[in-house]
């Protein structure tokens, strides 16, 4: 599967190094060229979220958590599950045909709390910088003021998860007073340990 036919929405079946790989970059995989306007923006996030919503989905079955974690994770689930009716009904009042859900393998990410917390930590930070670095892309700003609104969530996702790894404040719960988009050096840095 190429790059192209990913960030078009033509992806039936994700290996797992993609699925991680999609994930942590988001919008880095993207160029401008690749939208021709916000429908297949939104459709790009839609197909993301997918990924998201299913490594939440799978996680949470898989990996025991007790307490605030069970609590959180579980919220987190379903914020992503809502991310993805969110984009789809949006894609679909705007006259556009939202992306499927494709097959994902997430590999050994599931192995046990530390792996699924780790990686979960991972892709909600990647994943805020990478919806700052999507706001170019949109036009319509009422579309803007939406992706505005899980990208938020995203960072608080991040937060919450940094805090049950009892990271420290600054550089694990918090990555610092003001939000950058992620390069994709920086992409393929926090990706790295995951991939086989």
């Amino acid at each position: 599967m190429s790059r192209q036919d990913f960030v078009k929405g033509q992806a039936t079946d994700v290996k797992p190094a993609m699925a991680l790989g999609a994930l942590n970059n988001r919008w880095a995989l993207a160029q401008q060229g690749d939208f021709a306007d916000d429908i297949e923006v939104l459709n790009y996030a839609l197909l993301l979220e997918h990924l998201e919503a299913e490594f939440y989905r799978q996680g949470n079955k898989a990996v025991f958590l007790g307490g605030f974690e069970f609590i959180y994770l579980r919220q987190v689930e379903k914020d992503e599950a809502f991310h993805v009716k969110f984009l789809a009904d949006t894609i679909t009042k705007l006259g556009g045909t939202p992306v499927a859900k494709p097959e994902v393998d997430f590999g050994g990410a599931f192995e046990n709390r530390e792996s699924y917390l780790t990686t979960s930590h991972t892709f909600e930070n990647v994943g805020v910088g990478a919806y700052l670095g999507a706001a170019g892309f949109i036009k319509d700003k009422t579309i803007l003021q939406a992706a505005a609104g899980i990208f938020g969530v995203e960072a608080r996702h991040a937060a919450v998860v940094g805090n049950l790894l009892g990271l420290p404040a600054e550089g694990g719960v918090y990555m610092g007073a003001l939000e950058t988009p992620k390069t994709k050096a920086e992409v393929l840095a926090a990706v790295d340990p995951f991939l086989p």
